[in-house]
Order: C-alpha cells, then sequence, then structure tokens
C-alpha cells in the first residue's frame, strides 16, 4: 500500500496544480467581458460529444489492456507484445465508422440543437479530431496505467492539457485569435498530449507495433473479443452516464445554460480529484493481485480507498460548498453563474457518494467477473437517461444534478452489494458514521463564524477553520491508518521530541 500512497500523493498534487489552472481559465471563461455564457458552453459540448466520440470508436478496447496486459508482460519479451498494435486497428476503424455516422446524421443534430445552441452547429465538425485525441491518448494511457507510469498521464492530462488552454484564452484575450481560431487550435489540445505521451513511451521503450500474432494473443484472443464486446457497451455506457446531462442541456434548453452547468459540474468535480488519482494507481496492482489470487490484497486496498476517498472527498466538497458563492462575488464573475449553485452542492454530493465507495470498479473490471460491470452500467444508463431528459425539461439544469444522484445512488449500492456478496468485502465500519458527523459539525461551525467577516476575510476563515478541524479530526480520532502512517512517518522531522 505504501506505493500506491505515495504515487496517489504525488499524482494528486499534480491534479490540483491541475485543478488550479483550470480554475484560472474558468475565471477567465466566465468573468464579466470575457466569453459568451454561449461560447464558453461550446467547449463543455466538446468536451461531452468527444467522450462520446471515444466511447464508441474505441469497441471497448481500453477494458482489455487493463484486464489482459498482465499476460503478456509475464509470458513475452517487450517487442513482442501485440495487444497495443491490435487496440489501435480496431480504435481506427471504430473512428471512421463514427466519423461516417456523424457525417450522416448531421441533419438529425440540426434539428435538435438549432433552437438555443446554433454555435455548436457552427463547429459541428471541429468535435471529430477532438474525439479522436482522446480516443488516442486514452488508449496510450491504459498502457502507462498498466506500466505504473500514472504520474506522466495525469500531468499531461489535467495539467499540460490545461496550461495549453490557458495559451489559446490568451491568445483570444490579445486578439492574436479571432473566436474561430481560437476554436480550431482547441480541437487539437488532445493531439497534441497524445504526442508528448507516444514520445515518452517510446522514449521508456515500451511501445512496438508488432503485426506478427504472439501466441498469447493466440490464446486468449476468444476471451478477449468476448470482453470486448461486452466492455465496448459498458464504454458506451459510463460516457453517455457522464456526458448526457451537457448534451440534453444543450439540446432541450440552451448553449449558454449548458455554460452554467460546466461551472457548477468543475467546482463539484473538485471532489473526484482523490479518486481519479488513486483509480490509475490501483488498476495494475489489482489486476496482479486477482491474477496471483491474492484476495486479501484486493480486499486491503478496497477497504484502504474508501475511507481515505471519503475523506478526502468531504475535505474537498466542504471547502467548496463553504466558499463557491461567496468566490463568484469576489472575484467578479458573471452572476448569471450564481443560478449554478444549488447545481454543485448536489453533483458534490453525487461525487462523495462516488468516491466514498472507493475503486468498486477497478476491483469489479480486473476480477474474474468484469461482466458485472457491463451488467450494472446497463441499469445506469437506464436511469440516468430518462431522468436526465424528464427533469431537465421540467426544472432545467437542476434537475440534471437530481438525475445524477438518484442514478449514482442506485448503481454504487449494487456494485457494493455485488462485491459484499460475491467476494465477502464490505469496507464500511464506525470509521465511516464518524467521517460523516466530523464534516457535518465542522462544516456549520466554520459557517457560522465565517458569516461575521467580510467576503475575502470570511472565505479564508471559513476554509482554515473547515480544514483544520477536518485534519486534526482524521489524525486524533485515526480515522485513516494512511493519514495516520504518514503522520508518524514525517513527524520526526518536523516535531523533534
Amino acid at each position: 500500500m505504501a506505493a500506491i500512497r505515495k504515487q496517489a500523493i504525488t499524482s494528486g498534487l499534480l491534479l490540483y496544480v491541475g485543478f488550479v489552472i483550470g480554475a484560472i481559465n474558468i475565471y477567465l471563461y466566465t468573468k464579466n467581458g470575457a466569453f459568451t455564457e454561449s461560447q464558453f458552453g461550446l467547449t463543455r459540448l466538446f468536451f461531452d460529444f468527444g467522450q462520446n466520440i471515444f466511447a464508441f470508436s474505441s469497441l471497448g478496447a481500453i477494458s482489455v489492456i487493463y484486464k489482459f496486459y498482465p499476460y503478456y508482460k509475464d509470458n513475452l519479451p517487450n517487442h513482442e507484445i501485440d495487444i497495443v498494435t491490435w487496440i489501435l486497428c480496431a480504435a481506427f476503424l471504430g473512428f471512421l465508422l463514427v466519423t461516417g455516422f456523424g457525417i450522416i446524421y448531421e441533419p438529425f443534430m440540426v434539428r435538435k440543437f438549432s433552437r438555443g445552441s446554433q454555435l455548436f452547429l457552427d463547429y459541428y465538425y471541429w468535435v471529430f479530431p477532438f474525439g479522436l485525441g482522446i480516443l488516442l491518448f486514452s488508449i496510450l494511457e491504459s498502457l502507462a496505467w498498466v506500466l505504473q507510469k500514472t504520474i506522466v498521464t495525469n500531468f499531461l492530462k489535467e495539467t499540460v492539457l490545461r496550461l495549453l488552454t490557458t495559451i489559446l484564452i490568451g491568445l483570444y484575450y490579445l486578439r492574436v485569435l479571432n473566436f474561430s481560431g481560437f476554436v480550431y487550435l482547441f480541437s487539437f489540445l488532445y493531439l497534441v498530449i497524445t504526442l508528448f505521451l507516444l514520445v515518452y513511451i517510446i522514449r521508456q521503450k515500451r511501445f512496438h507495433l508488432t503485426f506478427k500474432i504472439s501466441r498469447v494473443t493466440k490464446k486468449f484472443w476468444k476471451k478477449m473479443v468476448w470482453m470486448q464486446a461486452l466492455m465496448f457497451s459498458g464504454t458506451v455506457i459510463g460516457a453517455l452516464g457522464q456526458t448526457i446531462d451537457g448534451i440534453l442541456i444543450g439540446g432541450l434548453v440552451n448553449i449558454g445554460s449548458a455554460a452554467i452547468f460546466t461551472l457548477a459540474q468543475y467546482l463539484a468535480n473538485l471532489v473526484q480529484v482523490p479518486q481519479r488519482s488513486l483509480q490509475a494507481i490501483t488498476v495494475s496492482v489489482l489486476a496482479k493481485a486477482w491474477k496471483d489470487k491474492d484476495v486479501a490484497e484486493v480486499n486491503r486496498i478496497y477497504t484502504r480507498s474508501c475511507i481515505n476517498m471519503l475523506l478526502a472527498s468531504l475535505f474537498i466538497y466542504g471547502n467548496v460548498v463553504l466558499n463557491a458563492a461567496d468566490a463568484i462575488q469576489a472575484f467578479h464573475l458573471k452572476e448569471s453563474y450564481l443560478l449554478g449553485i444549488d447545481a454543485m452542492i448536489i453533483l458534490g454530493l453525487v461525487r462523495i457518494i462516488d468516491a466514498g465507495t472507493g475503486v468498486n470498479g477497478m476491483v469489479i473490471i480486473t476480477s474474474a467477473h468484469w461482466r458485472f460491470d457491463f451488467f450494472s452500467g446497463i441499469i445506469m444508463i437506464v436511469l440516468i437517461i430518462p431522468t436526465n431528459y424528464f427533469l431537465i425539461k421540467s426544472f432545467g439544469i437542476i434537475g440534471s444534478a437530481y438525475a445524477q444522484l438518484i442514478s449514482f445512488c442506485v448503481y454504487n449500492f449494487i456494485r457494493f452489494e455485488f462485491i459484499r456478496r460475491k467476494f465477502d468485502m464490505q469496507p464500511f465500519d464506525r470509521k465511516t458514521g464518524l467521517a460523516i458527523v466530523v464534516t457535518v459539525a465542522a462544516f456549520f461551525f466554520s459557517k457560522w463564524m465565517g458569516s461575521f467577516c467580510p467576503l475575502i476575510v470570511g472565505i479564508i476563515l471559513k476554509s482554515v477553520l473547515f480544514s483544520g478541524i477536518m485534519l486534526l479530526a482524521t489524525l486524533v480520532l485515526a480515522l485513516s491508518p494512511d493519514a495516520v502512517q504518514l503522520w508518524d512517518k514525517f513527524k520526526p522531522k518536523y516535531f523533534h521530541q
């Protein structure tokens, strides 16, 4: 667990650096006199459609790398590992099919988005290079993950990508680019970081293209194709689950509302940072543990991940909810973005539920029962699409937040119950409840104290009080074994007896 903890901390720090840069970008997008709500909303739709282009084009191949790469690694020299070659071939074929359907169904998109999102239609075809970049980066990222090179991928996706976006925004502000030029270059951002990652993996001598079918492929190809077929549906389901809200808001309401929802979702997604870094790191460790039939190690990682990610997500959520509305006013963002605060609060709860159930998805997908990930995904998509549609239509962007809350509660409960019954793993104990009680008490105390102070002073005071109480309680009550071990490790360096 020490190796996982070290990588998780490093990756988490890189993610937060990225989120700071992202916060600067969000500020530039949303401040008065900057981008219009529609222009900012367009960038959100690029990500939503790009994710779906990736999901449909990948043909489920990403999960095959996670599950089967350890078998290639243990049985073949590096230059004979052919799994990446076949996955890239499948992905390019998938992308050509998706692009063809995108051209054929353009009239349908015009009907759905012409009312309030004409700007998206103006740049419709530029979504495809953006989606291709996500596709190629995701394939190389999955290779880097199984090679335990997660820090590099997190740095590129969370930091470098945002830095490149900042540069484009700066060029637009300086009028070096008009908005069309901004969009054209924006569509190639993922392809740029994909090139960086490819060069890195080549320099590590871990990227080899070989069209000679290896003995491992001959042995497992039927299982891989079967897994790929199921995981294709699962990948599509996951992408739709993450992006259907923005797409429906753009189609049913307008692209400006998508921008307001994007800010709300960005703030809520801060809660997910620890989860994202830990998932990337644990996938290869879990895959090896299942391969070696080390169930105790799987249970230990699963249990530790739940309490660690719950505490981290509660810590971030409390700070965000305490200060989001005040920050919008203090930094002179457009007042229209205050309309997304309620949605942010609900979306943050969704992220806590998802993070608090640990790496349940990675436990399932790397096990012999990986098919269940597909079936649980079916249930989620059956819930999330109709609830989003009807609730957005009735209540606007807040409806989408409620739809996610309902769907993810059911989704994670099903996965939790499956792991409990199938593997006899149950990660929650009294410390889980204690962590929630401490968070609620710290939140209301900090909010009350901050109410007596001016805007900026109140933001600082609330953050310091809430963070201090949470950190102190985590150590004194020993809520997280990893936090206590880290404290015991570093305490002698800074607090001499």
